[in-house]
């Protein structure tokens, strides 16, 4: 059996780095991908199956294809590495995408919405992405490192959907059906993440990572990967999952209330897109608290963030202004919980369980804000928007409840504190 090869320390850090520009624009472009799919999936599936109550399915088969291709996806590159399974997940999202089309102009909707669960892996692939990038991370940089990857989504997030207008343009002018033509910048920016993940993620992080984690062990060291701590690792998951899960319960049911209240579909446009800005533009302060104050004080900042945004959704559920500051808050709680419970995750799994735990942990969160958003439309008509953002409350209560169980003790040398 062939030695696995000992890489000298400077080399890993140059891999890193690396690795973290490689995945950020390949995230810009899975961004662009994304938006200007899930953009328009709510309308052609209200198009095709003719009935408005279907539109929902878009976007919730979207979220199951995410779930179901998170595990698989992660076994891949435990096997054969971060490079093919990157380029298989958007390889698999290109199908539907292609499948979309067939689907809008042949008027099948189970056909469609087999195409968005394909799409599904896109987004699966997305999410991999951030723990792709804290591979080769020390203790130092882990949440640094992931943090840039996550903010690199903001460009994608927002530039997609801005090309509905073009694509529909672009797609009359070569006869693609209705609706379709803004899949065209689908196409070309999933067709180019898989030419760079294939050319440029090279040589591949986690590959990389196994050989740098053999040389640790040898030499009695843990800068990328020490000891196993399960039940840390269960907060980790349990963390992303709850802030996940609170973030999509609210936001869903946000744009009914303020148009029930009142508000214009620019203030509602705006309240979402200032929501999203929460999500990922601040992410890597996040990421360099994380590392700086330690995984756990920036997941209970997250916490008290979110429990911010639950209050002042509660007492100013009237206003359309009170509304959007705690949908702000809102993504700034999802970014500092998601960013350092990542990071978290990553440093309490050793190399062994690695990768099928963070498979495990986009499972569950998909899962979780899948039935956040189902849940959430049940309790916003029992109870309303400020029974709603009490009810996700207890969520926030749980993680700080079982944060005790995510404190990494005792430290390693190289870790950051927790």
């Amino acid at each position: 059996m062939p030695e696995t090869p000992v890489l000298p320390p400077v080399d890993v850090r140059g891999v890193q780095r690396r690795t973290v520009v490689v995945l950020s624009i390949g995230q810009v472009l899975g961004g662009v991908a994304f938006g200007a799919t899930i953009s328009l999936g709510a309308v052609l599936a209200a198009q095709i199956s003719g009935d408005e109550a279907y539109s929902g399915l878009a976007t919730a088969a979207v979220t199951l294809g995410t779930a179901a291709f998170a595990a698989p996806l992660a076994a891949f590159a435990r096997r054969r590495g971060r490079r093919p399974a990157l380029a298989t997940g958007m390889a698999v999202a290109l199908i539907g995408v292609l499948l979309v089309v067939v689907g809008t102009a042949a008027s099948i909707f189970p056909v469609l919405l087999l195409a968005f669960a394909l799409i599904g892996a896109g987004q699966a692939a997305n999410l991999q992405s951030r723990f792709a990038a804290a591979d080769l991370a020390t203790g130092a940089s882990r949440g640094r490192d992931l943090s840039v990857v996550v903010w690199a989504t903001t460009l994608g997030a927002v530039l997609g959907p801005n090309l509905v207008g073009p694509g529909e343009a672009l797609g009359a002018m070569v006869g693609m059906p209705p609706l379709t033509g803004p899949y065209l910048f689908t196409v070309a920016g999933q067709g180019l993440a898989i030419i760079l993940y294939l050319a440029a993620l090279r040589p591949d992080p986690l590959l990389t990572a196994q050989a740098a984690v053999a040389a640790d062990r040898s030499r009695g060291t843990g800068s990328i990967a020490g000891a196993d701590r399960p039940r840390v690792a269960r907060f980790a998951i349990f963390a992303v999952a709850a802030a996940h899960g609170v973030m999509v319960s609210v936001m869903a049911m946000t744009p009914v209330h303020l148009l029930h209240h009142g508000a214009t579909l620019t203030i509602v446009g705006l309240t979402i897109s200032l929501h999203i800005a929460g999500m990922y533009a601040l992410a890597p302060v996040f990421g360099v608290l994380a590392d700086r104050w330690g995984r756990m004080p920036t997941i209970l900042l997250g916490q008290v963030l979110l429990a911010a945004s639950l209050v002042l959704a509660f007492v100013g559920q009237d206003s359309t202004a009170l509304v959007t500051v705690a949908l702000v808050l809102l993504g700034l709680g999802w970014s500092a919980a998601t960013v350092a419970g990542a990071a978290l995750l990553t440093e309490a799994s050793d190399e062994d369980r690695r990768t099928r735990r963070q498979g495990l942990s986009d499972t569950v969160m998909s899962l979780v804000g899948a039935a956040g958003a189902i849940a959430a439309g049940v309790i916003l008509g029992w109870i309303g928007y400020g029974g709603l953002a009490l009810v996700v409350g207890v969520a926030v209560v749980a993680v700080v409840v079982c944060a005790p169980a995510g404190r990494l003790t005792p430290q390693r040398a190289g870790s950051a504190p927790t």
